[in-house]
C-alpha cells in the first residue's frame, strides 16, 4: 500500500460509503425502527462493526438561556467482521427498541381543559422542542475517522 493510500485510509477517504434508509416517521406507540445500511466499498476494506444510534436533541430555552440535551433513545449494534471487495455494495438490515419520553409539560399539554392549556402554556414560555436524528457509523480496520450518515426522522409522540 503506498503512502497516499495509508493517508486515505486513516482519514477513511475511500473506504467505504454508508447510506441510512428508515422511514421518515415513526409513531412512537410503536416502539421499534427498522431500517437498513447500504454500504459500498471503495476500495477492498474489512468491516469490524455498525452501529446505529437513534438520538433526540431536546432544546429548551432562548437565547442566553437556551440549553440543549441529546439522548439516545434507541440503538442497534453489530460486531460481526466481514470484508468487502473494491464496488461491492451490501445491505444490511437492523430493527431496534425505541423508548421516546415525554417530559412533564407534554404530559400536561396533552390534558384536557384547563390543564392541557397551562402545559401548552408552558411548552411555548419555555420554547421546549424536540429533534430526532438517526446516525449510523461502521468501524472500517485502519481508518481513524470512520464513515457515518445521519437523517432526521419525525416521531409523533
Amino acid at each position: 500500500m503506498s503512502f497516499f493510500s495509508k493517508v486515505k485510509q486513516a482519514l477513511g477517504i475511500g473506504t467505504i460509503s454508508v447510506k441510512i434508509n428508515v422511514p421518515g416517521q415513526l409513531n412512537a406507540s410503536d416502539g421499534i425502527l427498522k431500517g437498513s445500511l447500504l454500504l459500498t466499498a471503495k476500495s477492498d476494506q474489512k468491516v469490524k462493526k455498525m452501529e446505529v444510534k437513534l438520538e433526540e436533541e431536546q432544546t429548551t430555552g432562548r437565547g442566553d438561556n437556551k440549553k440543549v440535551n441529546t439522548y439516545t433513545i434507541g440503538s442497534w449494534n453489530d460486531n460481526s467482521m466481514f470484508e468487502m471487495k473494491t464496488g461491492e455494495t451490501k445491505t444490511v438490515e437492523f430493527e431496534f427498541p425505541v423508548q421516546v419520553y415525554k417530559s412533564s409539560t407534554d404530559q400536561l399539554a396533552e390534558k384536557s381543559g384547563m390543564l392541557g392549556g397551562l402545559g401548552k402554556m408552558a411548552k411555548f414560555a419555555d420554547n421546549a422542542r424536540s429533534e430526532f436524528k438517526v446516525n449510523a457509523e461502521v468501524d472500517v480496520e485502519g481508518a481513524k475517522l470512520d464513515p457515518s450518515d445521519s437523517c432526521n426522522i419525525n416521531i409523533i409522540k
